[in-house]
């Protein structure tokens, strides 16, 4: 449930409309859907060797540190608390507050107060321990199976008029320009999927935490991954079918036209009770896993001292996690989350294809150290070349951002250079401290 709390947010509901405007057949669309569940399954394969290799508390900023130098490790942890985990976060908040609104009809006024709120609920939640917010994370994904469930089940037996699902193959001859048209238009529609299916890899930032890590991490990523692909398709064959291509382009909240289309106005209260659910879930999971990170860094003197404290009852760092909502209700109030989800992308999947070439330097380290019978429990399938796919993948996506995106990319490529000093700052302290 952690896995797929992790990954089903708001996307789902939202960017089947979005794939559908870039590439016009049933086909595509859900070539699109599978082609990024495949992806995200090479992450979780990768992911989940690393986690069997190395159960570390911080997951990806532990697997720079070691592999690469603390430098780059510090520079994940750097730019996952300015913008990465916290813009994703205070625009998820936004969402929810939003669709909250909409079911209360509270007035909009009391936005800011509903964010804060919110937060501040959750924070105070995931600070009685890992064991709670797990819980609430799994209620919370359970409610979101339902909903999507209702909206299969409406989908299937209460639309009147259904679309042909597989047909037609192609877009229609005048959309179609050029073969190397069409590959550029997956390659639009796979960002929107991408994103969508994000979130699995901030298991690992817990995986001390998690009992028998190289059991349960490793089968939480394959069956979560796996279970958000089929519940991914199923919406998209339920909006073609219901909405037909050209209706699932025009509208921009299609799970609520689909619902509205079925069950009238109590369906599409149905589906903004499911975005709420979604949204609050993955601000739960976020706060139980982000802060993980500046614990590690601030155990490795490379952050706040203050920040690597944990509780004497939960053992919970709950310095890091307040820390992380605070910057977040910040950035949530300031209403520069939008510029700052602009480059939340590129960061995102360069420190990914980082992350999975961490792989191939622990593979030849083994390869040049004996192993006395110490080797690695799980082996990604088709390894060098299902990992090398997965990396080309995301970089190819950071260049697409960059191409597409200068300004915000330049902008992003900033704040990552201005960890560079603050690096020094604190490994000059740290050091200094190792000599007094």
């Amino acid at each position: 449930m952690l896995v797929m709390g992790g990954i089903v947010g708001a996307g789902i509901f939202i960017n089947p409309s979005v794939v559908a405007q870039r590439v016009h057949s049933p086909v595509l669309i859900l070539g699109a859907w599978a082609a990024g569940g495949v992806v995200a399954l090479l992450g979780a394969f990768v992911y989940a060797e690393l986690a069997d290799r190395m159960p570390s508390t911080g997951g990806e900023y532990a697997y720079l540190r070691d592999c690469y130098h603390p430098l780059v490790g510090f520079l994940f942890g750097w730019v996952l608390l300015l913008v990465v985990m916290t813009g994703g976060m205070a625009a998820v908040a936004v969402t929810f507050v939003r669709y909250f609104l909409i079911l209360t009809g509270l007035p909009t006024i009391s936005e800011p107060i509903i964010v804060v709120v919110t937060l501040a609920v959750l924070t105070i939640i995931n600070c009685f321990g890992a064991k709670l917010g797990s819980r609430i994370q799994s209620l919370l994904m359970v409610i979101k199976i339902a909903v999507i469930a209702g909206l299969v089940f409406s989908g299937i037996f209460l639309i009147a008029h259904p679309f042909p699902v597989l047909h037609p193959a192609l877009p229609p001859l005048q959309e179609r320009s050029s073969p190397m048209g069409l590959v550029s238009a997956m390659g639009a529609a796979m960002i929107p999927v991408l994103f969508a299916f994000g979130g699995w890899q901030t298991s690992n930032f817990i995986a001390s935490e998690i009992r028998d890590p190289r059991r349960n991490l490793i089968r939480a990523l394959m069956l979560g991954v796996a279970g958000v692909i089929v519940l991914y398709l199923a919406v998209n064959v339920i909006c073609i079918r219901a909405l037909g291509t050209d209706g699932l382009a025009a509208t921009k909240v299609p799970a609520t036209e689909v619902m509205r289309l079925a069950l009238g106005g109590a369906g599409a209260k149905l589906v903004a009770f499911g975005i709420a659910v979604s949204t609050l879930g993955f601000l739960s999971q976020s706060i139980l896993t982000g802060p993980r990170v500046y614990f590690a860094m601030a155990q490795d003197g490379l952050f706040f001292r203050s920040v690597a404290r944990v509780t004497r009852r939960t053992h919970v760092p709950a310095i890091a996690i307040i820390l992380q909502s605070c910057w977040t209700a910040i950035i949530a109030l300031s209403g520069s989350y939008e510029q700052i989800l602009n480059y939340v992308v590129s960061m995102n999947f360069a420190f990914f294809g980082l992350s999975a070439t961490c792989l191939f330097v622990l593979r030849r380290r083994d390869a040049l150290t004996p192993q006395d019978g110490n080797t690695s429990g799980f082996r990604v399938p088709g390894h060098p070349w299902t990992t090398l796919v997965f990396v080309v993948i995301c970089w190819l996506v950071v260049l697409n951002t960059i191409y597409k995106y200068p300004a915000n990319s330049l902008i992003g490529v900033g704040i990552l250079l201005l960890g560079l000093p603050v690096y020094a700052l604190w490994n000059y302290r740290k050091q200094k401290r190792a000599e007094s």
